[in-house]
């Protein structure tokens, strides 16, 4: 077995973001590896939808709505990581736009990771019935092993449905 050496760890910057990037610290520290890759996918659909809004004339557009999502998520990474003590030189932020299941793959196996750490939940059941899963369809199509988070929230929810 391999020993693993990359953790990428996917963000939507929802309010379980914070137990996610706890999570995967911590596994990155217990399995001593050498880079820790937060990924974090800005929706193709959103950038067409800010484009759409400029052609009726109103002034924004999608670069720089591209770029300022950017600031905003690179901010909100560095609040999460405050605490941790990682070191700084052995993690990565990519932002990248597109489609997020397709562009977290890619980036997956470009990087050449050996796990991705992610949570099952970043919209609310009503929204995913209607837009699908990120995380399912990595579930179902990645090459590489999965690790899924689920703060104490999650869990007690999931096992509520289980029949004992």
């Amino acid at each position: 077995m391999k020993k693993t050496e990359k953790i990428m760890v996917p963000l939507a910057f929802s309010p379980y973001s914070q137990g996610i990037v706890d999570y995967a610290v911590m596994l990155a520290k217990s399995l001593n590896v050498q880079k820790l890759i937060f990924v974090s996918v800005v929706n193709q659909r959103d950038v067409d939808a800010v484009e759409t809004i400029t052609s009726f004339g109103y002034e924004v557009d999608g670069s720089h709505y591209v770029e300022e999502i950017k600031k905003q998520r690179t901010a909100a990474l560095d609040k999460l990581l405050e605490k941790s003590d990682f070191p700084e030189e052995r993690m990565k932020l990519i932002i990248t736009v597109g489609k997020p299941a397709d562009k977290l793959l890619r980036h997956a196996v470009r990087e050449e990771v050996d796990m991705i750490v992610m949570g099952v939940k970043a919209k609310s059941e009503i929204i995913h019935a209607f837009t699908g899963s990120v995380a399912e369809k990595l579930f179902r199509r990645s090459p590489i092993t999965i690790v899924s988070y689920r703060d104490e929230t999650i869990a007690a929810r999931l096992r509520k449905r289980i029949q004992v």
